[in-house]
């Protein structure tokens, strides 16, 4: 078969969507009745589980959110009588991981949109289907959990074309095919009216609507060679991977060719080993042509947004771009008490190292040198996004601590200008007041509120950034846990308004030692207490919230002096309240700007910056004298 004729029968696909709307089962079922794989063999490679086979981070498996992009190649026999080859591209619905999918958008030709048959589109499904007109892709609506009996499938494609009618969508675009599917049931039809048992028509709508490389007159196979670099891997034998698209030429086993940098600097290289991707996996190929996507082993030093390029006639690509970050915080290295018992990475030039190794492949983060020589200033697209980072750092057995996370801000003509954005909640029609009373003391606008079933109601609200760290504790605090809250960026506006602080104040450890039963009956009634009986606390740690707006200094640690008097409650059982527990996001939205979060392999804590009591006086006194 010629590389013209591949090209033809080449199909290159995104799978795009709302965090939980779908995508990643769905690619899933795709994968399963491609028919490329043998009866259990998909089981063994995930270990026995049934689905997210393509969510293999662990952490993409404890959370049940894809955080990288991913890509596979299945073979699929048409009614038509070819055999295609569908490259899927799975992408992260959480808007904190855009960088992944506006990048890996590069690769597609056309796109599925994945869409809740209940909730209809979303914040993220808005932005990630802007970026994919803005690539130029045609979508094909894929109206998802279409057996949930609260589904509303055919006012949800009414709100896709008024969705994408706001976005400016040409009349192609408009003129979207849709699919009915529920990909946990396995089966997509063009006709609710006219059920399927398996994904086929799905299938033949990938086939028949999504343009080949070739349709779109943008490859030549025999023109001078450009593969562009869009995501790397690492193995500990060959060192980087760069995977990517050949968007002119082809590219051969062994080649000499030249790299060009981003920043446009060139040098001669030569592929080690080029891989094509089969099923779930890579294999070794001699030759890949334009319009298919790759793997390359053995060029030094390649990063996302390089171009390999023919060595006679060497043309960059133009580069991968991402929206800049939104949140920074402080990473430094830890200075507790506790430091250096746990982790195994502690340095300063250990974490260094560790953020510049992220920085190769994730094109949504930023570092720069912090207010000493010990702290970096880590700049994400969002809390999860940086609490992300921070958790994959502490699994590698890093040891480091991180302080609140602060809203960048942006000069626009000579204006200071902060992020505003998109708030929606879901939450029980009971709950309304309690939420819209909770986002108006941030400041927040409401601007859409409809019914969602029978009991629940859909708010959508604009507020700014700042406003919204720590507002998803106390919201589900508020709703009993209820609510479902996303959110996205929308413009810069005028800073207004003075900072949000936590309302209450902390309890914080006067002495180091162990937590006891009667300390804590002792300031039971004081607050909220982070800690329980047993666990090890240090002077200047934050051990829980306080009832009040003040701090106030508690000895945690205190023993029950014993007497020779027998008490008369000497035998009484006290209750104590269960702690507050809190996840490693929460923690990092809980804390204000004295106050850091200690991550260790096996824990994370919440201190005060300065952990000396008189220390801690004498600075917020010298910071009020400043005011």
């Amino acid at each position: 078969m010629s590389a013209v004729a591949q090209a033809s029968l080449i199909r290159n696909v995104a799978i795009i969507a709302h965090v939980d709307h779908g995508k990643t089962t769905l690619v899933d079922q795709l994968l399963k009745q491609s028919g490329n794989f043998r009866e259990g063999e998909l089981d063994k490679l995930v270990g026995g589980r049934l689905n997210l086979i393509m969510d293999s981070n662990p952490l993409e498996r404890e959370r049940g959110i894809t955080i990288l992009s991913k890509n596979c190649a299945v073979r699929y026999l048409a009614q038509d009588g070819n055999e295609y080859r569908i490259n899927l591209i799975d992408t992260p619905g959480h808007a904190d991981f855009g960088g992944e999918v506006e990048r890996v958008l590069r690769l597609a030709d056309g796109c599925l949109v994945v869409v809740d048959s209940f909730d209809g589109p979303m914040p993220q499904t808005k932005f990630v289907l802007s970026k994919a007109l803005e690539a130029g892709l045609r979508p094909v609506v894929v109206v998802n959990k279409c057996d949930r009996p609260d589904g509303r499938p055919d006012a949800v494609v009414d709100e896709m074309f008024d969705l994408l009618v706001e976005l400016g969508a040409d009349d192609h675009a408009l003129d979207f095919p849709v699919i009915y599917a529920s990909a946990r049931a396995g089966w997509a039809t063009e006709d609710l009216d006219d059920p399927s048992q398996t994904l086929r028509p799905l299938f033949e709508r990938i086939v028949r609507e999504v343009p080949s490389p070739e349709a779109l007159g943008t490859v030549d196979p025999e023109a001078p060679l450009q593969l562009l670099v869009t995501t790397l891997d690492y193995s500990d034998y060959v060192g980087r991977i760069g995977i990517g698209r050949v968007f002119q030429g082809t590219i051969h086993n062994g080649e000499r060719c030249v790299l060009i940098k981003r920043d446009g600097s060139q040098r001669p290289v030569r592929v080690g080993k080029l891989l094509r991707f089969v099923g779930l996996s890579r294999e070794e190929t001699q030759e890949v042509a334009a319009g298919d996507l790759c793997a390359v082993e053995g060029i030094e030093g390649v990063d996302i947004g390089d171009t390999i390029a023919d060595r006679e006639s060497p043309v960059a690509l133009p580069t991968v771009r991402v929206d800049e970050p939104t949140i920074s915080m402080a990473f430094r290295v830890n200075d507790a008490p506790t430091a250096g018992q746990d982790g195994k990475f502690v340095t300063s030039r250990q974490i260094r190292d560790r953020l510049d190794k992220e920085l190769e492949k994730n094109v949504a983060l930023r570092v720069t040198p912090g207010q000493s020589g010990d702290e970096f200033t880590v700049s994400g697209r969002g809390i999860l996004h940086l609490g992300i980072l921070v958790e994959t750092m502490r699994r590698e057995g890093f040891e480091l601590a991180v302080g609140r996370p602060r809203v960048i801000l942006r000069e626009i003509d000579g204006t200071l200008c902060e992020p505003v954005e998109t708030l929606v909640v879901d939450c029980p029609n009971a709950s309304v007041g309690a939420v819209m009373e909770l986002v108006g003391q941030r400041k927040g606008e409401l601007k859409k509120m409809e019914p969602r079933g029978s009991d629940s109601s859909h708010l959508v609200f604009e507020i700014t950034s700042r406003a919204l760290i720590g507002l998803r504790g106390r919201m589900l605090t508020a709703t009993q846990g209820e609510a479902i809250m996303h959110h996205r960026f929308e413009r810069f506006e005028p800073v207004s308004g003075e900072r949000l602080t936590r309302i209450n104040g902390v309890m914080i450890a006067t002495e180091s030692g162990q937590v006891t039963a009667y300390a804590v009956e002792l300031v039971a009634d004081r607050g909220m207490l982070f800690v329980k009986p047993g666990d090890k606390v240090y002077a200047g740690q934050v051990v829980g919230e306080h009832n009040r707006d003040n701090d106030l200094p508690i000895n945690i640690a205190r023993l029950k002096q014993l007497t020779n008097i027998r008490s008369a409650n000497k035998e009484q059982t006290v209750t104590l309240k269960p702690p507050r527990e809190m996840s490693l996001e929460q923690a990092l939205e809980y804390i204000e700007d004295d106050e850091l979060v200690e991550i260790t392999p096996l824990t994370f804590r919440i201190r005060k910056r300065i952990l000396d009591e008189g220390a801690r006086r004498r600075a917020e006194r010298l910071a009020k004298d400043r005011e």
